[in-house]
């Protein structure tokens, strides 16, 4: 029998239902989108399951050459894996997104596996890496992270980082750190479905007058206290449903994309603490770095976004784009947030080009 929550717990759900709302960034929607979920699930299931090319896709079981940990140096372990490839240089280094891990990367990996030499790595409080033991994540945090599984896992040698989301936030935050190695090292950048700033305005494809409602609360959700993020962990997993619901809604932009996809990003997402979102919100709602972006302009840079991405919109990576003359911009038709995982044909072959064309 699940256990009732006490009062104490049931004191702070009601204190603080607000920022769990914010939290999601879809609290009013959810609502709307419960309605009807139970109704012929099943059935839809077994269809879509019937349909599915990618049911038997060996999600997060991908081969690896070797893997270790690199301690940054606010004390987090973060975890390595490095495929080896015929071609050693450049290095292939992916930084993957907020709520999700390396996995984001599966259909890139795979398209050049024993081609490239690939470093794939967990984010801080994401995938198998550690957390934070206390205080807020940052992103200059990220970008040091960056600095040290550079060090660590190609010490020498020229390197392409390949971001998504919050990845490629985490490249432009190293740009602003270090930008010498984008002289001396990094010799192509690939950005996929980010931004340089502003993202306290997205709408999350909501009306704008519902949208504006929740912007306020995103700023104290990292006040959150410990037991009401558990309590909120234990609220995400009694609601798969919705959850796959929402994911659906929020990570694709195609009206048919694989469930085995689908599922695959939700388990990504579930398997995030509300505890360490609530200590990302902050760095990522204040996140504002165009200025940065001019370090990028010594290197070729490929920016690759989902006309349907409602959580950083194409205007982001149009934005970029054009404080980036000489970058090649690329638009997926129907792509979402995950359009990596969601078209990976389309973006394996935009990466490949873009390799190719590199001196």
């Amino acid at each position: 029998m699940a256990k009732a929550a006490s009062p104490t717990e049931k004191g702070f759900i009601g204190r603080n239902a607000g920022w769990i709302g914010a939290l999601a960034a879809v609290g009013v929607a959810a609502g709307g989108v419960a309605v009807g979920v139970a109704a012929n699930r099943y059935a839809k299931r077994r269809r879509a399951r019937a349909g599915d090319q990618l049911v038997d896709e060996p999600f997060g079981e991908l081969h690896y050459d070797d893997q270790f940990s690199v301690t940054t140096e606010d004390g987090v372990s973060l975890h390595v894996e490095v495929v080896e490839g015929e071609r050693t240089s450049p290095t292939l280094v992916y930084v993957h997104g907020f709520c999700l891990d390396m996995g984001t990367f599966h259909f890139q990996r795979r398209a050049f596996e024993g081609e490239y030499r690939q470093v794939l790595y967990d984010q801080p409080g994401h995938g198998k890496s550690g957390r934070l033991p206390r205080g807020e994540y940052t992103l200059d945090a990220l970008g040091a992270g960056l600095v040290a599984v550079l060090e660590k896992a190609v010490p020498d040698g020229p390197v392409v980082l390949i971001g998504h989301s919050m990845g490629g936030m985490t490249i432009m935050a190293l740009a602003e750190q270090a930008p010498e190695l984008f002289t001396d090292r990094v010799v192509g950048v690939v950005m996929i479905s980010t931004s340089a700033g502003r993202l306290n305005e997205v709408t999350f494809g909501l009306p704008e007058v519902v949208s504006r409602l929740n912007r306020p609360l995103l700023p104290f959700v990292r006040r959150a206290p410990r037991l009401t993020t558990a309590v909120a962990d234990r609220a995400r997993k009694a609601g798969t449903e919705i959850a796959r619901v929402l994911t659906r809604r929020y990570g694709f932009g195609s009206p048919n994309p694989s469930p085995a996809v689908v599922g695959y990003v939700e388990k990504m997402n579930s398997t995030t603490s509300t505890e360490v979102i609530a200590r990302y919100i902050h760095t990522l709602y204040t996140h504002s770095r165009l200025p940065a972006l001019a370090v990028l302009r010594t290197v070729p840079v490929l920016v690759i976004g989902g006309d349907a991405d409602l959580l950083t919109p194409l205007v982001y990576s149009q934005e970029i784009a054009d404080e980036l003359p000489d970058a090649e911009l690329v638009v997926i038709e129907h792509g979402g947030h995950v359009a990596l995982l969601e078209f990976p044909d389309e973006v394996d072959d935009a990466i490949e080009r873009f390799l190719e064309r590199l001196p």
